[in-house]
C-alpha cells in the first residue's frame, strides 16, 4: 500500500489542484495535510481577518474531502518537523506541495526538503498552482535576466504561454487511518475581526465567481474603477488562499470572451507579474526595488498624520471612505487602494512600508507580492516607469465617484451633502460646514506636492 502526503499551503481547494492530482494518480492512499505554522504568526503574517478566512477555508476543504471519503489532517508546529512526523507514522514515500513564492515560503521548502531526505522521503514541488504561469518560466532574453521588470512585455510573453488544462476535483480520496489530527480552527472568538469580513472557502469562492462571470464579467472593462458600483470580482481573497485556481479562472474568462474578460485576464497577469518579481527578488518585500533615496517624514507630525490616515480622518472624503471600507470589510476597492497609498506616500510623504504594514494588518487578501509591490509602484520605488506620478484625491474622486455615492456610503457624517460637492466639504459656506462632524484636511494638496518635490529634488 503506497502512501503520499499532500501538503496544502496557499492552495486550499480540490478543483484544479496539481499536487493532489499527482498524489492520487501515483499512490493508493493520500494524507491531505495542513500545518498551522507558528512561524507565520511570528513573522507578522497571521492577521485576524486572514486567520478567520483561513478557518473558513480549512473547514470547507475538510467538508469537501469528507464528501469524497477522506478528511483533512491538521497539525500544529514547525512545518518540516510535522511533515516528517506524518511520514514516519504512515511510511509515506513522497510529499507533494505547491511551489512557494516569498522568501519565507522558499526557506520553508528548503527546510522541508532537508528533513525529508533524512527519512528517505521525496519532495515533489509543483509549479503553476498558486499562479497561472510559474515565476521564472517567462524571462527576458539576455544572460542573467531572471525576471521582467516592466509589465507590458511580460504581458505579451505571458499571453502567449500555453496554460495546462485545469484538473477536475477528485471523486474519491482514500486517507490512511493512522495520522491523528488537531481540531480545525474556527473564526468564532477571533478577536479584532472586521465586522463585514466575507466568508471563505472553495465552495463560496466558486459560487462567487460563477455569479460574477454571469453578471459582472462582460462589463468589467468599463466598470472596474466605478467605486460606488462595486463592480470588481472581489475574488482576491480566494486567489490569495488558493480556493480558486488562477489557471482555471484564465481559461473560463477566455472562454467567455469579450473586452471585459480580456481586462480581467490582464489583472490576473498583473498578479503573476508581481509574483515573478518577488520570487526573483525576495528582499523587495521590505526594501525598495529601485531606491530613490527618499527622506521620508518622521516625528510627531508625521505620526499624527499617519494615525489620521489609518482611522479615515484625513479630511479628504474619498481617502477616508476607502480606509473605512478597509476597517469594516478587511478589503478595499482597487481604486481606493491606489488613492490611499498615493496620499500617504506622495502627499503626506510617509514611508510606503508604514502603509503596506497597515494594509497587511487588515486585508483578508494581504498577499506579500501584490501588497508590497503595488505599494512600491505607487510610492515610485518599484517597477513603475513614472515614479513621480501623484494621484490627486479630489480629481480622482470626481472621476471615479462622480455622484459621491461611495463617499456617502462610508463617510456617513457627510451623507447630507449631495452630488460631487461631498468631495470638497471645505468649500461649503462656513455655516453649513459647521453642521458636519468632519475634520479639516490634514494637509493642503499643494503643500503636500511641494513637500514631495522638494524631498525628491524635483522642479
Amino acid at each position: 500500500m503506497t502512501v503520499a502526503i499532500v501538503l496544502f499551503t496557499s492552495d486550499l481547494r480540490l478543483h484544479d489542484h496539481p499536487p493532489l492530482h499527482a498524489a492520487l494518480a501515483s499512490s493508493d492512499e493520500v494524507v491531505p495535510l495542513f500545518v498551522l505554522d507558528p512561524g507565520v504568526e511570528a513573522a507578522g503574517f497571521a492577521a485576524p481577518n486572514r486567520r478567520a478566512f483561513l478557518a473558513d477555508c480549512l473547514r470547507d476543504l475538510d467538508s469537501g474531502l469528507r464528501d469524497r471519503g477522506g478528511r483533512l489532517v491538521v497539525r500544529e508546529g514547525e512545518v518540516a518537523e510535522e511533515v516528517r512526523r506524518i511520514v514516519s507514522e504512515t511510511q509515506a514515500g513522497v510529499v507533494h506541495m505547491a511551489a512557494g513564492i516569498s522568501g519565507y515560503a522558499q526557506a520553508r521548502e528548503e527546510r522541508l526538503r532537508e528533513a525529508l531526505s533524512s527519512v528517505g522521503c521525496r519532495l515533489s514541488v509543483h509549479d503553476a498552482v498558486v499562479t497561472a504561469v510559474a515565476p521564472g518560466s517567462v524571462v527576458p532574453s539576455g544572460a542573467g535576466r531572471d525576471h521582467f521588470a516592466v509589465f507590458t512585455p511580460y504581458f505579451r510573453r505571458w499571453s502567449g504561454e500555453g496554460l495546462r488544462s485545469p484538473f477536475g476535483a477528485p471523486r474519491k480520496v482514500r486517507v490512511p487511518e493512522a495520522p491523528g489530527s488537531a481540531a480545525l480552527p474556527s473564526r468564532a472568538g477571533t478577536r479584532g475581526l472586521s465586522p463585514g469580513l466575507a466568508e471563505g472557502g472553495e465552495t463560496e469562492g466558486r459560487r462567487l465567481f460563477t455569479a460574477w462571470r454571469r453578471d459582472g464579467l462582460a462589463s468589467y472593462e468599463d466598470r472596474h474603477d466605478d467605486m460606488a458600483g462595486d463592480a470588481t470580482s472581489r475574488l482576491s481573497p480566494h486567489l490569495h488562499f488558493g480556493t480558486l485556481s488562477p489557471t482555471e479562472l484564465v481559461h473560463r474568462a477566455r472562454a467567455a470572451g469579450g473586452p471585459g474578460a480580456e481586462a480581467f485576464v490582464r489583472q490576473l497577469c498583473w498578479r503573476d507579474f508581481h509574483h515573478q518579481v518577488l520570487a526573483a527578488r525576495p528582499a523587495v518585500s521590505r526594501s525598495d526595488y529601485r531606491p530613490k533615496q527618499d527622506r521620508w517624514r518622521t516625528g510627531r507630525a508625521a505620526e499624527a498624520d499617519t494615525a489620521a490616515w489609518k482611522e479615515g480622518r484625513t479630511g479628504y472624503p474619498v481617502v477616508d471612505a476607502a480606509l473605512r471600507q478597509l476597517l469594516h470589510e478587511g478589503w478595499m476597492h482597487n481604486r481606493g487602494r491606489l488613492l490611499t497609498a498615493s496620499f500617504l506616500a506622495k502627499t503626506l510623504y510617509v514611508d510606503w512600508r508604514t502603509g503596506a504594514r497597515h494594509f497587511l494588518e487588515l486585508l483578508v487578501d494581504g498577499d506579500i507580492a501584490n501588497n508590497q509591490l503595488n505599494w512600491q509602484w505607487v510610492a515610485g520605488t518599484g517597477t513603475d516607469s513614472r515614479p513621480n506620478r501623484v494621484l490627486n484625491p479630489v480629481t480622482q474622486a470626481k472621476r471615479y465617484d462622480p455622484d459621491g455615492a461611495y463617499v456617502r456610503r462610508w463617510v456617513p457624517e457627510l451623507a447630507g451633502i449631495s452630488g460631487s460637492a461631498v468631495h470638497e466639504p471645505w468649500k461649503l459656506p462656513p455655516e453649513e460646514r459647521r453642521r458636519y462632524d468632519y475634520p479639516e484636511p490634514v494637509v493642503g494638496l499643494s503643500d503636500g506636492l511641494a513637500r514631495f518635490k522638494e524631498a525628491r529634488g524635483l522642479d
